[in-house]
């Protein structure tokens, strides 16, 4: 179900936790799943909860409680905004109303080719830098004002 090198990835995570504990590596290796499959279909769930040696109930609580993880195909960029209330009071509200004209898709939508997908996230922990935005889970993007905005999604669209 997944390849030998993510599996290698999560054999890994699990060697940092004690043998009879390799349910602790699951947000990991959700994460390594994710990264190889681009989202989390049920039957990557079920493996990941077999590899583990654990109820699959358990993986999709981790699964479906944590919005960085794709329960649905998404777009080559998944951009989250945070729109919680610091970030709102900061102009984010504002910020994710010009990336949604500008990509032409409302929150939890992919544009048409394939390329965005946009998501309302909670706190990100940075909200001195706000807008804060995500991209892919991976990079955050402080400060985002429209010139900003127009700058990531010209260097994405690369």
């Amino acid at each position: 179900m997944l390849s030998a090198e993510s599996l290698k990835k999560i054999d890994r995570e699990i060697a940092k936790y004690p043998h009879d504990q390799k349910q602790s590596a699951v947000m990991s290796a959700l994460a390594i799943a994710q990264d190889e499959k681009g989202w989390l279909a049920t039957e990557t769930i079920n493996f990941v909860a077999e590899y583990l040696e654990m109820p699959a109930i358990a993986v999709y609580e981790v699964a479906t409680f944590y919005n960085m993880y794709n329960l649905e195909p998404v777009g080559q960029y998944k951009i989250t905004v945070c729109t919680n209330l610091p970030c709102a009071l900061s102009g984010s509200n504002e910020s994710a109303a010009y990336l949604k004209q500008k990509l032409g898709i409302e929150f939890n939508q992919t544009t048409p080719d394939g390329k965005f997908t946009l998501k309302e996230g909670e706190c990100f922990g940075a909200c001195g830098d706000a807008p804060v935005f995500l991209v892919n889970n991976k990079r955050m993007c402080s400060f985002m004002s429209n010139e900003n905005i127009d700058q990531l999604l010209e260097d994405l669209k690369k």
